[in-house]
């Protein structure tokens, strides 16, 4: 093969064939036409076209050619993993070579979409370093976890209509406010706009109302991670979330990365999660799995090109499984294009802090850029870019790509 030709990527390349991401992608030709894409090195495989060009069985071919992930997400892990063989097939064969080539575009060349349609949004609050930073910083004196947090994955319901992929612009929300010193509260623009880093899990197969998702079947209805940016106004949420919860300091914008990487190519990133010192219920029980439910994924957060932050995903003390066997032991159903959240991940150490709040301890410690500005919380015109890798199969790094978000001024 010519090292000319896109498909000569090494195969521990980020965007290498051990990691195959799907997304939405669109071309400056035909902008209304979206297609799903499967990011390889430098390029997209229009994988419709190439699902076509190779003579794929009807089904398969029917799902890589739908306008959005959700065919394929409702099809289920059966046809997930035929997907993913016969994409690695396609890109490493010298048999397909001439029908594939010519389905490759470049990256930088075409626009990327939401790439699925989201269903129901659930953020989670499932990282014990970070629930504790923030019980310290508003309950000075007193234990900082609520009585239940280690015995439940504590999450709330979002607003499924927000969710945006990276690159949309952020508006600076606006909605009231009361500082504890004020005698009322004021209506304006969020004075205290956060970042959230989050992995997002996408949901593929539904379940009937009244049913529920046990630990060992998480993987029959994940398809997939993604990044997520869950902006946060505390000033906002700090008036409003008493007695029930998030709302607008949540409900304005929660962007996500525009490459969903499936689940099988996070096998090698499987990891225990912490000890805990609390025994979950028979329903949460995961110290007997066969495989670990916790991922080695490692985020960088940057603000206008500084690293403020790196935080382990493999700290948190809830995994994915668990959060979907929560949610759905109610009996609540899940419906395709479903999504759900981690909530902040924080580690440990300062630099490890997922969120200003934390790194910031509520403004009393600001940051300081490579511009030499300071920050507590964000400001008009500030760049948020989160991204990650996590260990692939064979000793190699997979990206997750990144997403990113502009402040732009109240309206």
């Amino acid at each position: 093969m010519s090292a000319s030709s896109p498909l000569a990527v090494p195969h521990d390349a980020p965007f290498g064939v051990r990691n195959l991401p799907y997304g939405v992608f669109s071309t400056a030709d035909e902008p209304e036409l979206r297609r799903i894409g499967v990011a390889y090195g430098d390029h997209v495989l229009d994988a419709g076209a190439a699902a076509r060009a190779t003579g794929a069985p009807a089904d398969l071919a029917a799902a890589l050619g739908a306008p959005s992930l959700n065919p394929l997400l409702a099809a289920g892990r059966p046809l997930w993993t035929r997907a993913r063989a016969a994409l690695t097939a396609w890109l490493t064969e010298d048999r397909h070579r001439a029908a594939v080539e010519p389905c490759l575009l470049p990256r930088a060349d075409v626009r990327l979409h939401l790439p699925f349609e989201v269903a129901d949004y659930v953020d989670f609050y499932a990282s014990e370093h970070h629930a504790g930073n923030v019980g310290r910083i508003f309950r000075p004196g007193s234990e900082p976890l609520p009585p239940n947090w280690k015995h439940l994955p504590i999450g709330y319901h979002g607003r499924a209509g927000t969710i945006v992929v990276s690159g949309t612009p952020v508006v600076r929300p606006c909605g009231q406010r009361k500082a504890p010193a004020d005698p009322a509260p004021t209506y304006g623009p969020s004075r205290r706009l956060d970042i959230e880093a989050e992995l997002g899990f996408v949901v593929g197969t539904p379940t009937p109302l009244g049913s529920r998702v046990a630990l060992a079947d998480a993987d029959d209805h994940v398809f997939g991670v993604c990044l997520v940016n869950d902006w946060s106004a505390r000033d906002l949420q700090a008036w409003e979330y008493v007695p029930l919860g998030p709302f607008l300091g949540k409900s304005f914008a929660t962007s996500v990365s525009p490459w969903v990487v499936p689940l099988d190519a996070l096998a090698a990133a499987r990891t225990a999660p912490p000890a805990r010192d609390t025994e979950p219920l028979p329903y949460l029980d995961d110290r007997a799995a066969p495989t670990p439910y916790g991922l080695d994924v490692a985020l960088d957060v940057r603000i206008n090109g500084t690293v403020i932050s790196r935080p382990p995903f493999a700290a948190m003390y809830w995994t994915y499984a668990q959060m979907l066997a929560h949610l759905t032991v109610n009996g609540a159903s899940l419906r395709t294009g479903d999504f759900y959240a981690s909530g902040t991940i924080s580690g440990p150490e300062r630099d490890t802090r997922g969120a200003l709040i934390e790194l910031t301890w509520n403004g009393e410690e600001p940051l300081e850029l490579a511009d030499g500005t300071r920050r507590t919380y964000l400001e008009d015109g500030d760049e948020v870019v989160i991204s990650a890798t996590a260990p692939g199969a064979d000793g190699t790094r997979i990206a997750l790509g990144e997403v990113a978000g502009r402040i732009a001024p109240a309206v």
